[in-house]
C-alpha cells in the first residue's frame, strides 16, 4: 500500500503546488487589473467551467500520447495545473479586497510583487485553504484519470489498487476495507486542521449554501 499511497501523494502535492503558481496569480489579475481582451478571457474560463471533464478525455489522452507521456503518473497532473473552478473561486475573493489597500500599499512604495505576495496572499489565505482542500479531495479520489493512462501496476494511486481488490467473482473484503480506510484517513485529518479556514473560505467567496 505504501508504493500506491505514495504515487497518490506525488499526484495530489504536485497538482496542489503548481496550480497555485498558476491559478493564484491568474485570479488576482482577472481581480484587480484591467487588461485588453480580459473579458473575451474570463468569459472563455467561464464556458470551460460549464464543460464536463469527459469531453476532454480523448483530445487530452491524445496529446499525452503524442508526447509520450501515457503510463507516467504527468497526465494525472499536467492536465490539472489550470483550473476554471480554482480561478473563478479566487477572483472572488480577491474582488472582496479594498482597492484602497492597494492603493495606499503603492503610495508607500510598494511594487506589483510586494503587493501580492506580501499584502494579497496572506488576506487569501482562507480562500487557499478551501481550493487546497477542493483540489486534495477531487485528485486523491480520482480514479477515471489513472484508469485511462495507467499500464503498470506499480504506478497505480490508490483509487485504482483499491478497485483491484474485487472482481466479477470474488471480493478481498479485508483488504478493500483496509484500503478504503487508508485512503479516507489524510482527508479526514485534513479537514480536521483546517476546518475554520475552510469554512471561513467558503463564507468568503460566496459558495455557501
Amino acid at each position: 500500500m505504501w508504493i500506491y499511497l505514495k504515487n497518490s501523494i506525488i499526484v495530489v502535492l504536485s497538482v496542489i503546488l503548481l496550480q497555485m503558481l498558476v491559478v493564484v496569480p491568474a485570479a488576482y489579475a482577472f481581480a484587480k487589473y484591467e487588461f485588453k481582451g480580459k473579458k473575451i478571457m474570463f468569459g472563455s474560463i467561464l464556458i470551460a467551467l460549464m464543460m464536463p471533464t469527459q469531453i476532454t478525455f480523448l483530445p487530452v489522452y491524445l496529446m499525452m500520447s503524442k508526447w509520450g507521456l501515457i503510463n507516467s503518473l504527468l497526465p494525472q497532473i499536467l492536465p490539472f495545473i489550470t483550473n476554471a473552478f480554482a480561478i473563478f473561486l479566487l477572483r472572488q475573493y480577491f474582488m472582496q479586497v479594498e482597492n484602497e489597500l492597494i492603493e495606499a500599499a503603492k503610495l508607500d512604495g510598494a511594487g506589483y510583487l510586494r503587493i501580492y505576495a506580501g499584502i494579497m496572499l496572506p488576506l487569501c489565505k482562507p480562500a487557499l485553504v478551501t481550493l487546497g482542500m477542493f483540489t486534495f479531495v477531487g485528485n486523491w479520489n480520482n480514479f477515471v484519470g489513472p484508469l485511462i493512462y495507467l499500464n503498470t501496476e506499480e504506478l497505480f494511486t490508490l483509487p485504482l489498487i483499491i478497485n483491484s481488490f474485487r472482481s466479477a467473482y470474488a471480493v478481498d473484503w479485508g483488504l478493500l476495507m483496509a484500503g478504503s480506510t487508508v485512503a479516507v484517513l489524510p482527508l479526514l485529518l485534513i479537514y480536521l486542521f483546517a476546518q475554520r479556514s475552510f469554512i471561513e473560505g467558503i463564507a468568503a467567496t460566496g459558495l455557501k449554501g
